[in-house]
């Protein structure tokens, strides 16, 4: 009795940049890349309204955005970065034209898998407490934070979209991150 025994070997994943090459004319192309940043856009912008709709709307038009000008990726920097770019400038045209800060108590309301009540309570509790954090320190730091934690970028590729070099970066996030804790203990000691 004789097997016959097939092998199918996986292509490795393509890169993002030749990815966005090919989005110029196949929009699968652009769901792929979607598809894999949809996720940091969405927590960058949640990082930085607090609001669950406002996150999602400016999520829509970073991808509207990117799908416009996809011809515009030059491959300079990572894609990711690229994206991160133009929700960068989306985040500043919604603060702009509303002219007032967003409160961020709403992001208790980001949707999680399955969490219990207490696990979701402390959790929404957590990030109240970042985010008030977020909005004491400096806004340059805050932004490096946000960019490197929320968004999942590299210090170099941060560093593009802050106009800054990498290890200014890392600078950023490192005092960044000590002011975050710093503000996070004083939140706590008022509370008790």
């Amino acid at each position: 009795m004789s097997s016959i025994y097939t092998t199918q070997t996986l292509s490795p994943p393509v890169d993002d940049a030749v990815l966005a090459n090919r989005a110029v004319i196949d929009s699968s192309a652009f769901a792929e890349l979607y598809h894999r940043h949809f996720d940091r856009v969405y927590r960058y912008h949640i990082a930085h309204t607090g609001n669950v709709n406002d996150a999602q709307d400016l999520t829509a038009q970073t991808f509207i955005a990117a799908l416009e000008g996809i011809a515009n990726f030059r491959g300079d920097g990572s894609f990711c970065a690229w994206l991160l770019g133009i929700a960068r400038n989306k985040m500043a045209l919604h603060f702009r034209s509303r002219r007032s800060e967003i409160s961020l108590a709403n992001a208790e309301n980001i949707p999680d898998k399955s969490p219990s009540p207490e696990e979701n309570s402390y959790q929404k509790y957590q990030l109240t407490l970042i985010s008030r954090a977020l909005r004491q320190i400096k806004s340059e730091r805050a932004e490096a934070l946000e960019l490197c934690i929320f968004g999942d970028l590299t210090a170099a590729e941060a560093g593009l979209i802050l106009g800054k070099s990498e290890a200014a970066t890392k600078m950023l996030v490192c005092r960044g991150l000590k002011d975050l804790r710093q503000k996070c203990s004083l939140l706590l000691l008022e509370e008790k």
